[in-house]
């Protein structure tokens, strides 16, 4: 189960009974999009620096039944979330 429990968490309930909560501003640095990420070199482009604090998840949305996508409050909505990555918190491992 998706919740998006206010705009600033989306709050993911998995199968086997484990629940993980996201804030807005820790999705949107740890997109995984090309804009946010090199293809190549798989260098994080984006600078968690520069999103703003109270940015928010303006819609969240399956995307087939593999991942999520976002739209956030600065109109970024070009990152697909994969479950797998959501689960393990993947983007917290990349070095910047």
């Amino acid at each position: 189960m998706i919740t998006k429990s206010d705009p600033s968490k989306v709050v993911v309930e998995w199968a086997d009974g484990e629940r993980s909560e996201f804030g807005a501003k820790e999705l949107r640095d740890g997109c995984p999009c090309a804009r946010c990420v090199d293809e190549m070199s798989g260098r994080r482009t984006h600078d968690p620096r520069t999103t703003d604090a109270g940015i928010r998840t303006e819609e969240v949305h399956l995307v087939g039944l593999y991942a999520l996508g976002i739209r956030f409050s600065d109109g970024h909505d070009t990152g697909i979330y994969p479950f797998p990555m959501l689960r393990d918190r993947r983007w917290d491992r990349r070095a910047d």
